[in-house]
């Protein structure tokens, strides 16, 4: 039934209000009967209601819902509840009026569960992929305590800062593969089409090329009868490195110990981990989440496997009854620092304080690894791009200046 209630339909109407003048408009709604009802509901006397041949949001394409949009939709959950605005009345609003008809659908689906008698965790946990388990135990400890406004206004800054933290880590990221595949392409275009032209112009001077100009000929003769191979091994070489990560734990851990160890993205990955670490289990903590219990889902959150085994070591170590900062300490994964302030939380009894402390730190660590990051390749990527483009146009033109001395 929910998976119907989320097909949404584009329904024009008209009708009269309750001073009795006519009113015109359109709504959403998965069935004609649906539909007048709504209407109903809100004072209004449907004459004609009719389905529009137009899709969803004026014959928008759907778009992917991200992270993103589910960060958006909960802080305006947040908003719409502090308020005052009813919770199935939040979901109508904010459901009708968004802009990607893929995330509308989503939020009046959650409603129609909702209006059958189902608590708000159950309707979002049967949308595994929008709404993982963190989002769901902190709803559902909402519900449970009945501070679910308090709660939602927790999720929405945890995942705001959260897609915040990932932004910046992808823009770290994006920028060198960017060139290297710019790189890669211009000389694969060189390679292909212009050095070749060069060749047999070189073929007929009748004189030995230098080695560097000899190196880059052949390379070319290589990728003009080989190109096929070159393409379809790095093609299959991408392919199969998504595969392995996607499929082999072991390779995973290899990964992401690797990623770990290596310099000045190693420093920026670690510390990103231990801010999701921090931010994920403090939001757990504030919103009464038993310590144990939260441990699992924080180390889903931490985005790297090494983190992820070593608080799962941390939890069965709590279970059995040791202090979090010391079961921290023995993975040797966390800096001094966020072991001691965690000591110092558990003596107050404010460990969700101290830890959003720590989140708030180690996210502008974050921040300032990124920007200096950028400052310091800049300069690296600009050398990498004059020797290899560099380089080439010097090999072609060697010979030419060898010539002149020759005349």
């Amino acid at each position: 039934m929910a998976e119907k209630a989320q097909k949404l339909t584009l329904f024009a109407w008209e009708g009269t209000n309750k001073s009795g003048n006519r009113v015109r408009g359109e709504t959403r709604s998965s069935s004609l009967s649906l539909a007048k009802a709504e209407l109903r509901r809100q004072g209004i006397n449907p004459t004609r209601v009719k389905k529009k041949a137009q899709s969803l949001l004026g014959g928008k394409r759907k778009k992917k819902i991200t992270q993103g949009d589910i960060a958006i939709f909960s802080r305006q959950m947040a908003t719409m509840m502090s308020s005052g605005v009813p919770l199935v009345q939040s979901f109508d609003i904010i459901g009708r009026g968004h802009e990607n008809p893929a995330m509308a659908e989503l939020i009046m689906g959650v409603k129609a569960d909702v209006e059958a008698g189902n608590p708000l965790a159950n309707a979002l946990g049967r949308r595994p992929l929008q709404f993982d388990d963190l989002y769901c135990n902190l709803v559902n400890a909402g519900e449970q305590a009945g501070i679910l406004e308090n709660l939602l206004d927790k999720i929405a800054t945890y995942k705001e800062k959260t897609e915040a933290m990932k932004s910046k880590i992808k823009k770290a990221m994006f920028y060198p593969l960017a060139v290297i595949v710019v790189a890669f392409i211009v000389t694969t275009i060189l390679l292909l089409f212009v050095i070749p032209q060069f060749q047999e112009m070189f073929s007929g001077f009748g004189a030995d090329l230098p080695a560097m100009t000899m190196f880059v000929v052949n390379l070319s003769i290589l990728f003009q009868n080989w190109w096929w191979a070159i393409f379809g091994g790095i093609g299959g070489g991408i392919y199969a490195f998504f595969e392995a990560k996607k499929r082999s734990r072991k390779f995973q851990h290899m990964l992401d110990r690797l990623v770990l160890k290596l310099p000045v993205f190693g420093a920026l990955m670690t510390k990103a981990a231990i801010a999701r670490f921090a931010r994920t289990l403090s939001t757990m903590f504030a919103a009464g989440v038993p310590l144990v219990e939260a441990m699992g889902t924080v180390a889903g959150a931490a985005g790297n496997i090494v983190y992820t085994e070593g608080i799962l070591r941390v939890r069965d170590e709590i279970a059995t009854g040791s202090p979090l900062n010391q079961s921290m300490k023995q993975t040797e994964l966390f800096p001094n620092m966020v072991v001691q302030m965690v000591a110092i939380g558990e003596e107050a009894g404010s460990i969700d304080a101290m830890l959003s402390k720590v989140a708030d730190f180690y996210e502008q660590e974050v921040d300032d690894a990124v920007d200096g990051l950028s400052s310091l390749l800049e300069p690296m990527i600009m050398a990498f791009l004059g020797v290899v483009i560099g380089g080439l146009v010097v090999a072609m033109y060697l010979p030419i200046f060898k010539m002149g001395q020759v005349v």
